[in-house]
């Protein structure tokens, strides 16, 4: 089962917050068809938030026919985001790390990271489309 949390520093509304991790755990195979999410009553005593936005989130998960409230019983995964890539996510997840463990030993933290692999990332986008 997933586990939720919030980045009060990420400038992403909560429910917005909620609502992409499901989309990457559904992405990553950490959730999949059938998979029971969290019940409000938890995740308003894990994250200490609104039962409305919780709500929010997963209507937004059942518009997007992603997730389907079964009354009296709780909130279920309808399909999943994998395609064939899921196989290649091992290896780059181990490359990734490497990486990470050699910014760390260059001496950069976490902010750092996100903004050199971000802008890393978006330059790259930018490049393989023109």
């Amino acid at each position: 089962m997933i586990e939720f949390y919030l980045d009060g520093k990420s400038g992403v509304s909560p429910y917005l917050q909620l609502v992409q991790q499901v989309r990457n755990a559904l992405r990553l195979g950490l959730l999949l068809e059938g998979d029971q999410l969290p019940t409000v009553k938890d995740v308003v005593a894990q994250l200490a938030i609104n039962p409305n936005t919780v709500l929010k989130a997963y209507r937004e998960l059942e518009h997007e026919g992603l997730a389907a409230a079964r009354p009296g019983v709780g909130t279920f995964v309808t399909r999943t985001l994998t395609d064939a890539s899921l196989a290649a996510h091992g290896p780059l997840r181990q490359d990734l790390r490497r990486w990470l463990a050699k910014a760390r030993r260059a001496g950069l933290d976490d902010e750092s990271i996100e903004a050199l692999f971000m802008t890393t990332f978006r330059t790259a986008f930018q490049e393989d489309i023109a």
